[in-house]
């Protein structure tokens, strides 16, 4: 089975998206995941991304790298968030892509650090973000894009750690616009066995990023690729690997190595 490969746009040679594009290919990549910057930064690349969509670019993805949340303890930065997630939604339809990676809250607070005990209930907490998921899915539906929710690893984030985590809202609140993040770095961390926790969440995974146990590329560690390979094989997954990840080296040493390994060629 051929997937999908998307490289990080910060780590493809070239001034342009359609540089980096022709970059990307060139290492054996399909198409480019986008840095969906907040503060109105992506938002305001849109005539940049009409252009290079027209122009052939693929980029049928960004992740959030914003500086707020939709699971925000204040309640004022939770509501610019789900806002600001509904706007960088859509920039990547705009762009002609598929969705927008977020995480439920990045860095915001965690079980398993000190002062270990969260300023909110967690039954509170799961409900909240089960409003803003609903919300946001019903506008990502309209534009013809996915939220796709990210379970980050229990250092940094205190609510969604695994795929069954975020398999569950993506049950709850049953729209087209919602599906799960398989995050192979994460799950290097929170899942006991990778290949089963695939299997269990199966068509609710939307799109797959990609990072050894390392947090390099594929590859540079010691994650075990074929398992995850097998298990995305046997749901049918059509979606695409996106990296996010750092790289052992320069990205035309690296990235024709990655798309070797996941096509297993």
């Amino acid at each position: 089975m051929a997937f999908k490969l998307a490289a990080q746009e910060s780590t493809c040679e070239g001034d342009t998206l359609e540089e980096k594009f022709a970059f990307a290919k060139s290492v054996g990549f399909d198409g480019i995941e986008l840095s969906g910057r907040g503060n109105g930064v992506f938002v305001s690349r849109i005539p940049e991304l009409q252009a290079a969509q027209a122009a052939g670019v693929v980029m049928p993805s960004a992740v959030a790298h914003t500086d707020h949340f939709i699971g925000d303890f204040d309640p004022e930065i939770r509501r610019g968030a789900i806002d600001e997630l509904k706007d960088l939604l859509g920039a990547i339809a705009a762009a002609g892509g598929n969705g927008f990676v977020t995480p439920h809250a990045f860095g915001l607070f965690s079980r398993h650090l000190p002062p270990f005990t969260p300023p909110r209930d967690d039954e509170d907490s799961r409900q909240l973000l089960l409003e803003a998921l609903d919300e946001v899915a019903s506008h990502a539906a309209g534009l013809g894009v996915v939220a796709y929710l990210e379970p980050l690893n229990r250092f940094e984030d205190f609510v969604v750690n695994t795929l069954a985590d975020a398999s569950w809202y993506v049950d709850e609140i049953g729209s087209s616009g919602l599906a799960v993040v398989a995050d192979t770095w994460h799950m290097s961390i929170e899942e006991s066995d990778t290949g089963a926790a695939i299997r269990a969440a199966g068509a609710r995974i939307g799109h797959v990023q990609l990072g050894d146990s390392n947090r390099l590329e594929p590859g540079a560690g010691h994650y075990d690729w074929n398992d995850t390979l097998d298990a995305l094989e046997d749901i049918g997954y059509e979606g695409w690997l996106a990296m996010e990840c750092g790289l052992s080296g320069p990205a035309r040493d690296v990235l024709p190595r990655v798309a070797s390994l996941l096509r297993r060629g």
